[in-house]
């Protein structure tokens, strides 16, 4: 089982390398519109910068970058006048979206061969993953 999850990770990097090239943006950049895309409420810049591992400066610069390419923009923090937080533009859902659509037309199809309990026991042990992998970069994120 743990094979499998690797073979899929593997296999995920490949899809986001991909992805990166099918867009004309680096690798870092394609990182960065996922994250932006799954965030509802979207991310400063330093926040961004954390998730993708990278200095403040560069993720000024990754942001600059998305910005001139239509793919985000600076919007007013919700809650803090004096900060500024990035959010995806419509173009870049359109983009990414038109990019992905072959490779989750043919996740749909494999999971559209599973029966509804299979499809339910799937999508439980997924999410159970997904957690057990959070938990371990939370873990390596803690001081000491």
């Amino acid at each position: 089982m743990a094979l499998a999850i690797r073979e899929m990770l593997q296999a995920n990097g490949e899809a986001t390398h991909s992805l990166a090239d099918r867009l004309g943006v680096g690798i870092t950049d394609a990182l960065a519109l996922d994250h932006l895309m799954t965030s509802s409420t979207g991310l400063g810049p330093t926040e961004l910068g954390h998730r993708l591992g990278i200095r403040s400066a560069s993720a000024t610069a990754l942001v600059d970058r998305l910005h001139a390419a239509g793919h985000a923009r600076r919007v007013p923090h919700p809650s803090d006048r004096r900060r500024q937080t990035v959010v995806a533009t419509e173009q870049a859902y359109e983009e990414v979206l038109g990019a992905l659509t072959p490779l989750l037309d043919r996740i749909e199809e494999a999971a559209g061969r599973l029966t509804p309990e299979q499809a339910t026991a799937t999508v439980t042990f997924l999410r159970e993953v997904a957690a057990a992998m959070r938990d371990y970069a939370a873990e390596h994120d803690l001081p000491g």
